[in-house]
């Protein structure tokens, strides 16, 4: 099939590069325009650009899917699909109907589960065992459209949402370009979604990874690897932020140590945190303005005596 694929970060490239090895024709990349970054605020193309223009192909970047410059480029390119992974912009109508085997989404979650922009870190946060990816035919409402296949894969106990989204853009690589065989083939039929089991994954920002201390030490620790390594996880310490990554295994002496919620207790070689059950460890942290370090090195530096985080 003649393919315009559109997608922005590394996961969708991953989609990108499986797709250019299939025996399908990528004419074109939608993708979102340059994006300002780094201390100079300079403008760095999307992993999807790269990739596409690494292999030679036309990239679209419009402000929006609406321009009518785009939908009449696309109408010339005439598409029979156009594959779509975290492309980050709503496709309208008018554009949704250009391509005659529709738009192909490529999402990660079993759906109707986790709909929105951020499945992975909300399923590591809410403790799910088990997760996957749906293909699915978009249409007006927020990934609601019809399922053409799915894929399952465990979320293990020390996941982060990076070491999850990882597996997942491979594997759901594969299912894409699958979906897509299948789909030139006439062997697949769509199947609505079921009316149960929703449930939504808004996109987080960095006020949504600050760490409430006062939930329960499972609850800090899922949502902390949940917003690993974006937005990152961060708490106060002495009036400005620390990030915070993933913790290590509790502490054995947990039971022994009575700690209030944020309250730090710098061991030799450990520093626990006080949370609303028992205490927990911090892995490595990083102060503002300094580099990542393990927390015991941090402490020792930092001198804390008593001190609590958050606040």
């Amino acid at each position: 099939m003649r393919l315009v694929f559109a997608g922005t970060p590394e996961p969708a490239a991953t989609s990108l590069r499986a797709l250019l090895e299939s025996r399908h024709e990528v004419l074109a990349v939608l993708t979102r325009p340059d994006a300002r970054a780094g201390r100079g605020q300079t403008l760095v193309p999307s992993p999807v650009r790269q990739v596409a223009q690494e292999a030679g192909l036309e990239v679209l970047t419009p402000a929006s899917p609406r321009e009518t410059g785009f939908r009449d480029r696309l109408v010339q390119l005439a598409p029979d699909a156009c594959p779509v992974v975290a492309y980050g912009g709503l496709i309208p109508p008018p554009v949704l109907a250009v391509p005659r085997h529709g738009w192909v989404n490529l999402h990660f979650s079993l759906l109707p589960a986790w709909r929105g922009a951020a499945p992975v870190q909300w399923a590591v946060m809410a403790g799910d065992q088990i997760t996957g990816a749906t293909t699915f035919l978009l249409e007006e409402g927020l990934d609601t459209g019809p399922v053409l296949g799915t894929l399952t894969e465990p979320i293990r106990a020390r996941d982060t949402s990076g070491d999850l989204l990882g597996r997942l853009a491979g594997a759901g690589a594969d299912l894409l370009v699958a979906t897509l065989d299948a789909l030139e083939e006439g062997t697949l039929t769509p199947v609505p979604q079921p009316a149960e089991g929703i449930s939504h994954a808004p996109k987080l920002n960095v006020d949504d990874a600050r760490i409430d201390w006062a939930r329960p030490a499972y609850v800090v620790d899922r949502h902390i690897r949940g917003c690993t390594p974006a937005p990152g996880a961060w708490t106060l310490f002495r009036g400005e932020r620390l990030k915070v990554q993933p913790l290590e295994a509790h502490s054995e002496s947990g039971t022994l140590v009575d700690l209030a919620p944020g309250e730090i207790r710098a061991q030799r070689h450990a520093v626990l945190v006080g949370t609303g059950t028992e205490p927990v460890r911090l892995g490595v942290v990083q102060a503002h303005g300094k580099r990542a370090m393990s927390a015991a090195d941090w402490a020792r530096g930092a001198r804390i005596d008593g001190e609590v985080l958050g606040e």
